[in-house]
């Protein structure tokens, strides 16, 4: 469908669509209050009450969600169910309204949203059991569910960027959850001001946008995209991208999100799988109206997701804190979800965006139950033999293994990981010819490395000997079943949801892409240049790479073999390089945080104090003493002068009066 043919065939009122966010919304409101109650009055509110409150809330957005989704399907394509609420700004011949909208796009993000959400709420329960914050947690937990329902469910853009500011607010109290630790609290600091740095694109994409539309309407503006040149539509997608970068770990700004494991376990499995992170991937699909005519911004687009994808794997491979682990992975996997939307494959980025919420949301929850039945060991070299004593966590952890790596056929990563990698060799590029073959090979590697990392995460974790306490060792058992079924059911959904893109693949039926595509526009970037015949050769061809990774981590650390010294002397700056993340941290460090500060405190000391407080107060100080001098002169004791005065004062006001 290329970009002229563009229309919704329906806007259908659907008056149901408030329930999916009003639910997280009421529960956020009541588990606050009583948390509120409970710290003023010193009471103490059983945990069950803000549990029933804060899952119940997100199982009925869910529920509202699936109706919803089942009444979408009987409508015609292109359909759009919204729901207006009410007039939100009005300023002069400026005005916007608070009205919600799912298509097919936003269709499959509230769904998939609101199941893994509904899951790890239920997770939490066990895992923040005894927690003196309990209510607090799940206050926060349902704001956060809101916020990302309102950005994906937004009518236009000023309502998402609310749900953008709202995941960036909530992901600061949830990673500094336990601000009494200052590690802890810095953590929630560091993704708020890294994230604020990022939505300064956005702010500059959202000026530049109504400058020349006059509108921040989806449906305005694409049916109004005369309004925009190749010039324009570039600049304003790179501005939005760049709070896309923020937003979803990019490079430069990925930095944040490892240190976001400072917040609770259930918490990083909702930003990397089922909110936050996913934001500005959904943002650049959302906008694909205006990518279709920068294809100089697609492809950086692309360029940027592949890059971050090799290079976050390349990180992930030496690190020993599990959840570090899997957060660079997920900084690698939203790279891959970049490249899909930077050469126009939007459907195989969402088919990967979800086949990735469920892999990686099963992987945290797994690891989340291991540090709890650890009590708190985090440190990968301190594991192994888990196996045998907590067999449900290994079960999920190991489908999660499975599709991440996509070693299995027929698992949710094997199939929207492959079709990435398809699109980006497949697509030529208008603008330099040989760059689609180089961002195969980079996404290739970063594949080899994803197989390689989590087949060295799962083997040191479940295999081999216990290295830490054995008397933690000798007590080991599962997690409890609150903990341990969401688990299974999101690992169970690691490797169905590959099936959603399965009909695509092999060509017909229903898929995932096919229910999306009618939202998406063509461009240059669209044209394939390869036959679907040579698609089962790609396949083998990722599924080898794959098995490559995977048999190279078993042979290192299943076999312990020690060839991995040497491979580590291959990487520039060897081992110490990798560990220490590049530098990277320590670069910024100097570079922009030591530069910042030191301007803060020059401003702060030498501009405001100095200059400016010192200098007013010693003028203010000088002026009151003249003027004291001036009525001391004044005062002269006499009852004459004094009688003059009050002649003088009852004249002046005589003659104001009469004039």
């Amino acid at each position: 469908m290329g970009m002229e043919s563009f229309q919704y065939k329906s806007l259908i009122q659907f008056d149901w669509i408030w329930i999916i966010l009003a639910a997280p919304l009421a529960g956020a409101v009541v588990n606050g209050l009583l948390a509120l109650i409970a710290s003023r009055r010193k009471t103490v509110f059983a945990q069950g009450l803000y549990a029933a409150v804060g899952c119940g809330a997100a199982i009925l957005s869910f529920i509202a969600a699936w109706f919803t989704f089942q009444h979408f399907r009987t409508l015609p394509d292109g359909s759009v169910l919204t729901q207006e609420l009410f007039n939100w700004i009005e300023a002069g011949p400026f005005h916007t309204s608070m009205n919600f909208e799912l298509d097919a796009l936003s269709m499959s993000m509230v769904v998939f949203i609101t199941f893994v959400s509904s899951l790890i709420h239920l997770y939490s329960v066990g895992y923040m059991k005894d927690d003196p914050g309990f209510g607090r947690y799940f206050t926060y937990l349902n704001l956060f569910l809101f916020s990302m329902l309102v950005l994906v469910m937004g009518q236009n853009l000023l309502v998402l960027f609310w749900g953008w500011e709202g995941v960036g607010f909530c992901s600061y109290l949830l990673i500094g959850f336990w601000f009494e630790d200052v590690v802890k609290a810095n953590a929630g600091k560091k993704a708020i001001i890294v994230n604020r740095i990022g939505d300064s694109g956005f702010l500059a994409g959202l000026l530049l946008l109504y400058a020349l539309a006059g509108t921040f309407n989806f449906n305005e503006l694409q049916l109004g995209k005369h309004a925009f040149t190749e010039l324009s539509a570039t600049v304003i997608c790179l501005c939005f991208f760049f709070g896309a970068v923020g937003k979803s770990a990019q490079i430069p700004l990925y930095v944040w999100l490892p240190d976001a494991m400072a917040g609770p376990t259930p918490v990083s499995a909702l930003i990397h799988a089922a909110t936050m992170v996913t934001a500005g991937v959904y943002l650049v699909a959302r906008l694909n109206f205006l990518f279709v005519l920068a294809p100089w911004a697609s492809m950086t687009v692309a360029v940027i997701g592949a890059l971050t994808a090799l290079f976050a794997a390349t990180l992930a491979v030496a690190q020993n804190d599990i959840k570090k682990v899997l957060a660079y992975s997920t900084i690698s996997q939203l790279g891959f979800m970049f490249l899909g939307a930077g050469v126009s494959a939007y459907g195989a980025g969402l088919f990967h965006l979800i086949t990735h919420g469920f892999f990686k949301a099963c992987l945290f929850l797994a690891a989340g139950s291991i540090i709890h039945v650890l009590k708190g060991e985090q440190d990968i070299r301190k594991m192994g033999g888990l196996l045998k004593h907590i067999p449900l966590t290994s079960i999920s952890f190991f489908l999660g293994w499975a599709s991440i790596t996509g070693i299995l056929p027929f698992c949710g990563g094997f199939f929207s990981k492959d079709e990435i990698l398809w699109r980006a060799l497949a697509i030529p590029n208008p603008i330099v010819p040989l760059l689609p073959d180089a961002l195969y090979f980079t996404a290739l590697a970063a594949a080899f490395l994803t197989a390689f990392y989590m087949t060295r995460l799962f083997v040191t974790v479940f295999f081999g000997e216990y290295r830490g306490d054995r008397e933690i060792y000798e007590h080991l058992h599962d997690s409890p079943k609150i903990m341990t079924v969401p688990m299974l059911l999101l690992g169970v959904g690691s490797v169905a949801s590959g099936w959603l893109g399965v009909p695509e693949v092999i060509g017909g039926g229903n898929s995932l892409g096919k229910f999306v595509d009618p939202i998406f526009h063509l461009s240059a970037l669209e044209a394939t240049n390869l036959p679907h015949s040579l698609e089962p050769l790609l396949m083998l061809m990722a599924y080898l790479v794959a098995g490559l990774g995977v048999g190279l981590a078993w042979y290192i650390y299943g076999l312990k073999h020690k060839i991995w010294p040497v491979l580590l002397k291959l990487i520039p700056g060897g081992k110490k390089a990798v560990e220490k993340k590049y530098y990277v941290d320590e670069i910024y460090d100097v570079l922009v945080v030591r530069v910042v500060k030191g301007f803060a405190h020059w401003v702060s000391d030498r501009l405001v104090e100095q200059l400016l407080l010192n200098r007013i107060l010693e003028a203010v100080v000088q002026g009151l003493a003249a003027a004291a001098q001036l009525l001391r002169k004044a005062q002269v004791g006499l009852v004459r002068f004094y009688l003059a005065y009050v002649v003088a004062g009852a004249a002046l006001l005589i003659y104001l009066i009469l004039h």
